[in-house]
């Protein structure tokens, strides 16, 4: 497994992301994780979509949750675009916060179990066992359009650009 010090950083330290790093015109990896309900849904379950991957620490947080509400928000605005909400949350509580906020325009799924997600795609903080920020735009034919790792994992993604890469897909 891939370990890489220093891509990211949590209030300016160094950390490691573990697992293998995602790159632009790579095959997505199919991977699966779990939904508020505890059924395993898989990427290949949205094949033939143009697909945004949210990811982030912790929906308790006040940035994570931001960035929930964010995509959610956008999420009505681009047709037939899938969006999925991944951390390493407890389904529960992704289920909770999504309920409480009206959350309705995204998937969210807990990738706690295997970090299946995680290590595929290289978002695994080894320091912290948590997922660390970022989106990954998928194209209808399963390739990596986009990618980003947040280089500070207290502040948000570059949403711009990620909605920007999904339109220029639809």
């Amino acid at each position: 497994m891939e370990k890489r010090k220093g891509v990211i950083t949590f209030g300016g330290n160094p950390l490691t992301l573990a697992g293998n790093e995602i790159k632009v015109g790579a095959k997505a990896p199919d991977f699966y994780a779990l939904d508020s309900g505890l059924k395993p849904v898989k990427l290949s379950d949205f094949n033939g979509k143009v697909r945004i991957i949210s990811i982030f620490p912790s929906i308790d947080t006040p940035v994570c949750a931001a960035q929930t509400r964010r995509f959610n928000v956008e999420a009505a605005n681009l047709g037939d675009v899938q969006i999925l909400t991944l951390s390493c949350d407890l389904p529960f509580a992704l289920g909770r916060f999504c309920a409480a906020e009206g959350i309705d325009n995204e998937i969210t799924l807990s990738d706690h179990k295997e970090l299946d997600f995680g290590l595929k795609y290289g978002f695994v903080i080894d320091e912290l066992r948590l997922l660390s920020r970022g989106v990954v735009v998928i194209d209808k034919e399963g390739t990596v359009k986009y990618f980003e790792y947040v280089k500070e994992i207290t502040g948000e993604p570059d949403y711009d650009s990620a909605i920007k890469a999904a339109k220029a897909l639809i």
